[in-house]
Formats: C-alpha cells, structure tokens, sequence
C-alpha cells in the first residue's frame, strides 16, 4: 500500500543536501495533528541549512495548503535549486503572487490607551445620560397617568404582569427550593458539630427572607424577562416599528417603558415572596430529613426567629429590582441598531447590566440597613 504520510527526507547529491518531499502534502494530511507535528519538525530541522536544495518531483499530491507551508518556510524567496514538475511550479508561483507580508505591529503609546479610555468613559456617560432621560421621562409619564388614569395603558400592563409574572413562577420555584435544600444540607453538616441543629431555622430564615430569596428572584427575572424586554423592542427597532409610532406621534416612553416598568415592579415582589416561600419549603424539608426538624417546629419558630420588618425590607427591595430591571431592559432595546448582531449584543448587555445591578443594589440595601434593628 502506497504510504499517504507527508514527509522529508533528506539525501545527498553530487550537488549537495537535498531535501526530498514524499507523500500527500494537502489540506486533509496537514489537518491531521500527528502528521502537520512531524512535518513542523522536519522543516524546523532542515532550516539550519539555508543552502539546501529541493525536491519535489516525488510528491503524490500538492495543494494550495502544502505550497503555502513551504512558501512560509522559504520565508517568501525561492530556494537555490528547486527541482518540481510545471503544474508545481505554478501553483508555488500562484501562492507567491497572492501571499501578503503581515503589517508590522503597532508599537505601544500611552496615548493610545488614554484614548482607549476616554472612549469608555464617553461610552458610559452616554448610558448614564441616557437612563437618567429615561428616568425623568418616567416621573412625568406617571405623573400624566396619575392626572388621566383612564387613559392609561392598562391592557399592555396586565398583558406584561401576566407574561413576566405569572409565566415566571414555576421555574422561581423550582430554583427556590433546590436552593434551599442545598443550604439546608449545607448547614446540617456544620450545626451538628455543635448540637446547634435548632438554630437552622433562623440561618434559613435570615438569609432566605432577607437576602437571598429576592436577589435570586431578581437575577432569574434579571435574566428571563429582562433579556426578553431587551429582545421585543430590538426587533421593534429592526422591523422599523419604533419609527412608526414616532411618525404616528405615540411616545416610546409612555406606551413601552412605562407599562413593563410598572408591571415588573408590581410583579417583582409577588415573585420575590413565592421564591422564599419555595426555598423554605425545600429547607424545612432537607431540615426534617438531614437533622429531624419537623415541619410544625419549623413553622412555629420561624416568625420568632424572623422579624417581620426583613419580610418588608425584601419586597422594598424587589420594587427596585423590578423597576431598575424594566428601565435597563428597555435602556437596551431602544440602543439596538436595525440589524441582528446588534440585536444579540444589545440582549447579552442587558442581561449582564441588570444582574450586576442587581447585585449592586443588594449590596447598597445591605449596608444602608445594617444598624435599623431589622
């Protein structure tokens, strides 16, 4: 059987060192990683040797691929001495008639960054101006439908409470209380250490009322409704929509900002009490299974060991989430250019926006209420 595998081999003439090339030096034997190591081998071995001549006239097969490799390892001039057939030769001279020399690389400037930098900036101060016209325009939008509730845009708010609340309940749920399983868990094994097993209720309690049931809430919302408020008014703006109802006279704010803000932060905290009522039940269950915490003392200590103020301060919480979610959302979507890779990039910014903010706002809620007794 013919042997496919391309190779060197090196002889001596009455001329000199010659390197010899056998085999298939195409696209598919090159590809193979085995064979494109032994060839890269070879021909660093034989680069120590400029006066080499070459043969090619026993090669099987030759492609545009083969003659690139050893058109780069001339390092873009001819041999001395090449033997090789016609059809050879002009597929070399075809490679070197369209290879290019790569540009020299820019030295390093400190300007160049400084600018890098300045354009950042400049591109976050234009989101901040942004949003906070978003902001103002919602204050006087509210304020017009405070004057004229009638008038309002009822249907498009019961229509977003349904889809970003009610449709966001099971998979809130589901996450809940796999989360409070696995922090029940978690706590068994370190509470038993020290006969402390009771005081689960009020580690679970604290921290899946106060913090985590909300902010875990927020970041699914963050990531399912916000990504898809984002989605719905890029496509306005690709569909050339936006347009239309600018030329028509109906305000962007007042008819897509204002109704999934005011849905989501009525939603948000609706979802933020079924996600910590779904944690508790998976850690009152992982509780009475790991530890032998029944249920009924479970209930019984846990508004004891939870003040009712933390179960306040979490749906305050979720109000912001879910209002500061829609704006970012929509923040998004109207910045999306008419086409679909802007489309995309707007929808990944979003999501990351509102999760970072929502950490963010947890954070500022932590440390601004860390001494009221709640």
């Amino acid at each position: 059987m013919t042997d496919h595998t391309p190779r060197i081999v090196r002889t001596d003439t009455s001329q000199g060192p010659c390197a010899q090339l056998h085999g298939r030096w195409g696209a598919a034997e090159l590809g193979n990683r085995a064979h494109w190591k032994s060839v890269s081998a070879q021909l660093t071995e034989h680069a120590a040797a400029p006066a080499l001549a070459w043969d090619l006239r026993e090669l099987q097969w030759l492609d545009h691929v083969g003659a690139q490799l050893l058109w780069n390892h001339w390092q873009h001039a001819w041999p001395a001495q090449l033997a090789c057939t016609d059809g050879q030769r002009d597929m070399l001279e075809r490679v070197a008639q369209f290879t290019t020399t790569p540009p020299a690389p820019t030295p390093w400037r400190l300007a160049d960054d400084v600018d890098k930098l300045g354009v950042l900036v400049l591109h976050g101060v234009d989101h901040a101006r942004h949003m906070l016209q978003m902001v103002g325009q919602l204050a006087l939008d509210l304020l017009r439908l405070a004057r004229a509730p009638q008038r309002g845009p009822w249907r498009d708010v019961s229509g977003h409470l349904y889809r970003m609340g009610a449709t966001a309940l099971p998979i809130t749920a589901l996450v809940g209380f796999l989360i409070g399983v696995v922090l029940a868990y978690l706590m068994s094994l370190q509470l038993r250490q020290f006969g402390a097993e009771s005081f689960i209720v009020n580690i679970l309690g604290i921290s899946l009322i106060r913090e985590l049931g909300p902010m875990l809430a927020a970041i699914l919302v963050a990531g399912r409704s916000g990504s898809a408020i984002t989605a719905q008014i890029g496509v306005m703006r690709v569909t050339e929509e936006l347009d239309a109802m600018r030329v028509m006279g109906i305000p962007h704010s007042f008819r897509l900002v204002m109704p999934r803000t005011i849905a989501l932060a009525l939603a948000m905290p609706l979802i933020s009490v079924w996600t910590t009522l779904a944690a508790l039940a998976g850690g009152m269950l992982a509780a009475d299974i790991a530890m032998d915490i029944s249920p009924a003392y479970f209930v019984q200590a846990l508004p004891a060991a939870v003040k009712i103020g933390n179960l306040g301060l979490a749906m305050a919480k979720s109000v912001v989430f879910g209002a500061f979610i829609a704006l970012i959302g929509c923040h998004w979507g109207l910045r999306v250019k008419p086409n679909t890779q802007s489309l995309g990039e707007g929808t990944t910014a979003s999501v990351v926006t509102s999760i970072t903010m929502v950490i963010i706002v947890d954070a500022l809620f932590a440390v601004a209420f860390k001494n009221i007794g709640i």
